[in-house]
């Protein structure tokens, strides 16, 4: 690494620790707040704006040019309270009111300790408190993330979720598949995010459209023998949260191409139904479809 950029990554670390010292000065919902208005006012002059009104139009073609803005503008607030969050996620997890866990029996079961899983959830609400109902029962996550370029600001957002994510967060890679399936095999619990862009993946339907999809929670699954826990986080108002888990059992049969598919597209129905109850608060602007959609 050179010295030029040896030294950006310094001056980008601090001013980092600057902005979580000044934003933990006051309080969490004051913080995501004004993060919300800020984001929600300036972002729909970035060309992001322009990509998310794209992919709501392919979304939402019955919807009028003025309710796909009023929906992606609520994007920007939910993602600007997402960020100040992350500041706060210590603070957040010792507030126990916040939160509002639903479980169905299969995630009991691995809250309780009695199973193994693979969470996988989506970018909508506050998605890094998905698995706050698991942390609190004292269950060992192991998480998958995209490391930052800037190595001291990969690792102090690392720390921020030290608290989520016992089991340790591992950036993506070779070496981190064969550590999660170790884990899986063991009994543990991994969390990944479902709704991600994936080129070398699958394409599955998604809101009426072939969309790219990332077959590896299913394939880990039907490998390890472990269930599926579907998750998502809805923000209720503030920085309060309804956290929901849904048991899904990979299918297994002779074809294992045609099972990790299937379970792909589940999983995809799933999500594609859980972001129509609350459009505003998922994430628009993932290049999920085809390029001519942006």
């Amino acid at each position: 690494m050179s010295l030029p950029t040896r030294l950006l990554h310094r001056m980008e670390a601090i001013a980092l620790r600057l902005a979580v010292g000044l934003f933990r000065l006051i309080p969490v919902d004051l913080a995501a707040s004004i993060m919300g208005f800020l984001w929600r006012t300036i972002a729909p002059f970035t060309h992001r704006h322009k990509r998310a009104l794209a992919h709501l139009e392919t979304a939402y073609p019955e919807l009028t040019g003025t309710e796909r803005e009023t929906i992606a503008r609520g994007m920007w607030d939910n993602l600007g309270r997402v960020a100040a969050e992350t500041f706060f996620i210590d603070r957040l997890l010792k507030d126990g009111k916040r939160f509002e866990p639903v479980a169905d029996e299969a995630t009991r079961r691995v809250l309780n300790g009695e199973t193994g899983a693979i969470f996988v959830s989506l970018h909508t609400g506050n998605w890094e408190l998905c698995v706050q109902p698991a942390a609190a029962n004292g269950v060992e996550i192991a998480g998958v993330y995209q490391a930052l370029k800037n190595p001291i600001a990969d690792e102090m957002l690392r720390d921020m979720r030290h608290s989520l994510y016992a089991g340790g967060l591992h950036s993506k890679g070779h070496q981190t598949a064969r550590k999660l399936i170790s884990i899986l095999r063991k009994g543990g619990v991994v969390a990944i995010m479902g709704d991600l862009r994936e080129t070398r993946g699958l394409k599955v339907p998604f809101f009426g459209r072939p969309a790219f999809a990332n077959p590896v929670p299913v394939s880990l699954a039907r490998s390890c023998g472990v269930p599926i826990i579907l998750g998502r986080t809805v923000r209720k108002s503030g920085s309060t949260f309804k956290i929901e888990g849904r048991g899904y059992q990979v299918p297994v049969t002779h074809d294992r191409q045609a099972d990790i598919e299937k379970g792909t597209a589940d999983i995809h129905a799933i999500f594609e139904d859980w972001i129509r109850e609350h459009p505003e608060q998922w994430m628009w602007i993932h290049r999920k479809w085809a390029k001519a959609n942006g």
